[in-house]
């Protein structure tokens, strides 16, 4: 049996001790492994790795000696409660050995959890747990995780007064960041507003949020962005002198003026589009005035000079590029509003 997003999410979080196994498998490891801990850490309940209740199998051994699953899924621990054997980093290879393993299995037996990297639609580990009557398969792709997740992320961190304002800011955030680093920041919020009772609101959110560049950069983007050629030059020689370099700044400026030109161009609105593009928090309003005041047009024009001149700093050209890119940067500033 197959499960795929919300499906998947809630049988990872009340997995059913009374199926043989679980294949969880997927092309980002910090995925896998987060569904993976939550999965287990809701079959063996609390205390189960201190009560030695889970067998823990890498592949490289079960190719070795394949008996140690059937072993595993058999032996008989000495504290009271349900067992998983945990086989990490499967491949196809180990087919036949998790096969005659999930054929000796009976209830009572220790569940077999198995994770895998990115698997083939043609995989015969993945058309093994597919087929099986009562094993369950889930795929974890790049989606971005749903509401109910984020929601059973904040209520684990301890966050149950929320504005929706920060609700909202939370799903784009997770919508930027890698799983891993979404929860660590939703963990730390919640250690934040430990014994706050009141809720919680965006600029916690925004303060509490992991920065994307320095707020340096940041701030001599808003500067080109709201016409302030004066702050330009000054930001530019702080920048230089802490060793920034100009192709990273353009590449900034890139992403700050495409995300301006998403929010100037969707259908729904330029508050719609911010959200699009993953901007949230303070800068979220910032930008929306930004977005305003340049319009689509002008935006894909400061976005062409950009482009060419990210193409002459990365080209053999001798100019100077700290100087080729506050030229340009300038020449967007003063454009006539």
């Amino acid at each position: 049996m197959i499960l795929r997003g919300t499906e998947a999410g809630r049988y990872c979080a009340r997995p059913d001790p009374a199926r043989p196994g679980l294949l969880i498998f997927g092309a980002d490891p910090m995925r896998v492994a987060l569904k993976r801990q939550e999965a287990i850490a809701a079959l063996l309940g609390s205390g189960g790795e201190a009560e030695m209740r889970l067998s823990r199998i890498a592949a490289g051994d079960l190719r070795k000696d394949p008996a140690i699953l059937a072993d595993s899924i058999r032996e008989v621990g000495f504290f009271p409660g349900p067992r998983i054997a945990f086989v990490e980093d499967a491949t196809d290879g180990l087919v036949d050995t998790i096969a005659a393993a999930l054929k000796l299995w009976r209830p009572g037996d220790a569940t077999i959890v198995v994770t895998a990297g990115a698997l083939a639609g043609k995989s015969s580990l993945k058309a093994l747990f597919e087929k099986h009557p009562a094993a369950v398969c889930i795929g974890l792709y790049d989606d971005p995780p749903s509401r109910e997740e984020i929601e059973a992320d904040v209520r684990r961190a301890g966050l149950d007064r929320i504005d929706p304002a920060a609700m909202t800011d939370l799903v784009t955030l997770s919508r930027a960041l890698d799983p891993g680093d979404f929860r660590q920041t939703v963990e730390k919020i919640g250690l934040y507003k430990f014994g706050d009772a009141t809720p919680l609101v965006s600029a916690e959110v925004a303060a509490l949020a992991p920065a994307t560049i320095e707020a340096e950069v940041d701030d001599l983007l808003h500067a080109v962005a709201e016409h302030d050629g004066k702050a330009v030059g000054l930001l530019m020689r702080r920048l230089e002198g802490q060793g920034v370099l100009a192709v990273t700044i353009c590449i900034a400026a890139l992403r700050h003026f495409r995300a301006l030109h998403v929010a100037a161009s969707d259908p729904g609105g330029i508050a719609s589009g911010l959200a699009r593009a993953r901007v949230f928090g303070p800068r979220r309003d910032r930008m929306q005035r930004q977005a305003s005041d340049w319009g689509r047009d002008r935006l894909e024009t400061a976005i062409g000079l950009l482009l060419d001149t990210d193409l002459t700093l990365r080209s053999s050209s001798r100019a100077p590029t700290m100087a080729l890119l506050e030229r340009a940067l300038l020449r967007i500033a003063l454009t006539r509003r």
